[in-house]
């Protein structure tokens, strides 16, 4: 694992960690963070467990940011800015091997913004 991880992750982490209140704090370790719904999930496939949010993982090739609100809303998926776009593996992954620039943390804010908000809309935080 490159060392420049742990700066990436540093980087990373304040995008999530600032909805800790709104959200619950499943895992935080020096190599994952991890959001889920504070309260169970009204959906049967998650049998009542709360929902995964997000979360943040380093892993031996980079690390990954998880945004979950992206499988569940068309809206937020066209939000998805091309910075972010370049980054993405699958549908609610993006990668990072190096420290992100401004501008793309900036990007990463706005969208997991836009999905605790989405959320909060559906009444599912």
């Amino acid at each position: 694992m490159p060392s420049d991880f742990d700066a990436v992750f540093s980087a990373l982490k304040p995008i999530l960690s600032k909805y800790e209140k709104r959200l619950k704090v499943k895992t935080d370790t020096p190599k994952e963070y991890s959001l889920v719904t504070k309260s169970p999930s009204q959906f049967p496939q998650h049998k009542g467990q709360p929902m995964w949010f997000g979360a943040i993982r380093t892993g031996k090739a980079y690390v990954s940011f998880h945004l979950m609100p992206l499988y569940m809303s068309a809206p937020l998926i066209d939000a998805v800015p091309p910075s972010l776009k370049s980054r993405m593996q699958g549908k609610t992954c993006f990668n990072f091997k190096t420290k992100p620039d401004s501008g793309v943390l900036n990007d990463l804010k706005t969208l997991t913004g836009e999905a605790v908000n989405d959320w909060a809309a559906k009444k599912w935080l």
